[in-house]
């Protein structure tokens, strides 16, 4: 399978490297530390069109491929991972989802803003005790007439404070399991939705994360998203793409760690020379360097399937699963080729490394990628 990226995919990649190196990386440490949600970096992408990237230009989006896509993403999580989830979420997760589910009127009404970057989307399936096994959700959503009335506590939801859509899933018939889950719509705001305290984070300190309190909160029918039961199904398709996003989050944080790392080595000296010209240094950066270009091959990889209209699920929890798990060695031997240095927040790596971590767990943690990926290699030899 070739990567000859086109000239409009160069373009797209040069567009947001340049923004996002000038604009987003000099504050990603000072929002990191003091918390700051990045509306102002949101507004930047929105108006080059890139909170609707993958949305047709009939919903207000660029109509991009998703190919385009994964390279912005990879440019804006080198400069600020924070900026680079919210994105992720709002375009792989929420838009994709109301583009492929969603009524005519659902789109007109929410598609069109979530792409103008007017509001931004979240997406709500963690609970407190319902994580990796969703059908322990507990979540109701009860049909009252021409309304749903929903009911329950929803966990660690990205952006859940600063979203101005969120879906949501909810049983909506206990009996069935993960097929009695269904999605909704609804819109921060609402009578009877509210947003818990934020959460203290590791890392993307920058991207709120929250739990959502639903008592009796009332929403009109026609803001259940497909048809009930649907919500399962849903939530995995949008997960699929979002697993893309996660790898190229994973390639751009574990890029910037790279270029830090070399920059680092090229100045210090030890021993009467740089650090650079150790045997041991050399060979760790070009172990580091195989690793991020053979994850940034397995994103572009599930990217270019799911433009062709393929089967991805496979290729996007490997590149998931590769992609995560390779950052998070890629930071570690960041801070470690710093020395002291790493530890400390004078360097950004210290930053990567924190950032990082949390990428084999959100969107589906490693121990279900391998789940995901074994059950579709046992089930392609059972039947050839």
């Amino acid at each position: 399978m070739s990567f000859k990226l086109t000239e409009e995919q160069l373009m797209i990649q040069s567009m947001v490297r340049e923004l996002a190196r000038e604009e987003f990386a000099p504050r990603a440490m000072e929002r990191d530390q003091k918390k700051l949600f990045p509306a102002d970096n949101l507004k930047k992408l929105a108006e080059l069109g890139l909170m609707g990237m993958m949305v047709p230009p009939a919903y207000g989006g660029s109509g991009a491929d998703t190919v385009s896509y994964v390279l912005a993403l990879a440019e804006v999580a080198y400069a600020c991972a924070s900026t680079a989830v919210v994105m992720s979420v709002h375009n792989s997760i929420v838009c994709e989802s109301v583009l492929k589910y969603g009524t005519e009127q659902q789109k007109e009404k929410f598609l069109t803003r979530l792409a103008s970057g007017e509001i931004i989307g979240a997406f709500s399936l963690t609970e407190p005790n319902a994580g990796s096994d969703p059908a322990r959700q507990t979540t109701k959503a009860v049909r009252d007439g021409s309304s749903y009335i929903l009911n329950g506590t929803k966990r660690f939801t990205t952006t859940g404070k600063n979203a101005g859509l969120i879906i949501v899933t909810a049983k909506t018939d206990e009996g069935k399991a993960h097929r009695g889950i269904s999605a909704f719509l609804i819109e921060q705001g609402t009578k009877g939705f509210k947003t818990g305290p934020l959460e203290d984070k590791m890392g993307l300190r920058a991207s709120d994360t929250c739990d959502l309190i639903m008592e009796d909160c009332r929403i009109p029918a026609e803001q259940l998203l497909g048809n009930e039961g649907d919500g399962f199904l849903i939530a995995m398709t949008g997960l699929d793409c979002g697993r893309i996003g996660i790898a190229a989050q994973s390639v751009g944080v574990a890029q910037a760690a790279l270029d830090a790392a070399i920059r680092y080595i090229q100045e210090r000296e030890q021993f009467g020379q740089k650090i650079s010209k150790f045997q041991g240094i050399r060979w760790r950066i070009a172990d580091m360097a195989t690793e991020i270009e053979a994850s940034r091959l397995l994103m572009l990889s599930a990217a270019q399937m799911k433009d062709a209209g393929e089967n991805y699920t496979l290729q996007a929890s490997m590149a998931k699963l590769f992609a995560s798990e390779m950052v998070n060695r890629i930071t570690a031997q960041a801070v470690q080729l710093h020395g002291g240095y790493g530890f400390t927040k004078e360097y950004a790596v210290e930053r990567f490394y924190r950032d990082a971590r949390v990428f084999t767990i959100y969107e589906g943690t490693s121990e279900i990628q391998r789940i995901v990926i074994s059950n579709h290699l046992l089930k392609d030899r059972r039947n050839p």
